[in-house]
């Protein structure tokens, strides 16, 4: 799984960009969104559906949103998503804090959150 910090990507000011619940059809968790860009062929898509699915039951506040690409090209090229599996993590306003390209271990989605669930006290 390669993962980067979205602000510090250079990609166009994604991490910037807030992502509601019209967009993703369905609520944001009350302190991170795990959002999962997938395909129905997609081999990869289905082992990281459990362990988003996994990680969002182990952790308080945070919840999985499953995203078809193919039916939402709209957003997905809004988002400049190009592979499946792709994973965005929004912190609690939507705004995108990582972006993850491949299948995930637990361990690095754990880590990752970090970052999402931070207080913006804590922020540099």
């Amino acid at each position: 799984m390669a993962v980067r910090e979205s602000a510090d990507a250079g990609d166009a000011g994604h991490g910037e960009r807030v992502v509601g619940p019209g967009e993703l059809g369905a609520a944001l968790g009350r302190r991170a969104t795990l959002v999962h860009f997938s395909t129905a062929f997609c081999q990869p898509c289905r082992a990281t559906r459990r362990v988003l699915a996994g990680v969002a039951d182990m952790v308080e506040g945070v919840t999985h949103v499953e995203v078809d690409a193919e039916r939402n090209l709209a957003l997905v090229r809004d988002l400049g998503v190009t592979a499946t599996p792709t994973v965005l993590i929004l912190d609690a306003a939507g705004r995108e804090v990582r972006r993850a390209t491949g299948q995930p271990r637990t361990a690095d989605v754990v880590a990752a959150l970090g970052r999402a669930l931070e207080t913006p006290a804590d922020r540099p």
